[in-house]
């Protein structure tokens, strides 16, 4: 079994209202240092199959479900095998 880790993040251009809400926060609760916060998600997916194969359905499985491509970036990491 293989592990991936799908990071999901907002656009750059994309507003982040909950990563406002929580830099203001953050600020209120006297982490003044904080300039900015954009808030993403972590999808972990454990598959089976080789390395390419995994890469191009990871790839296959963003584009069609896991990201909205018109507001959202991703990038994933495909990790060691993982024992169970």
């Amino acid at each position: 079994m293989t592990k991936v880790n799908v990071h999901v993040t907002l656009r750059e251009s994309v507003v982040d209202p909950q990563g406002i809400a929580t830099k203001e926060a953050l600020q209120t609760m006297g982490y003044n240092e904080v300039e900015n916060v954009r808030i993403g998600k972590l999808i972990e997916l454990e598959l089976t199959g080789s390395a390419s194969e995994i890469d191009a359905r990871v790839k296959e499985m963003c584009d069609k479900l896991l990201v909205n491509k018109v507001i959202e970036d991703y990038r994933y990491e495909i990790g060691e095998v993982a024992g169970k």
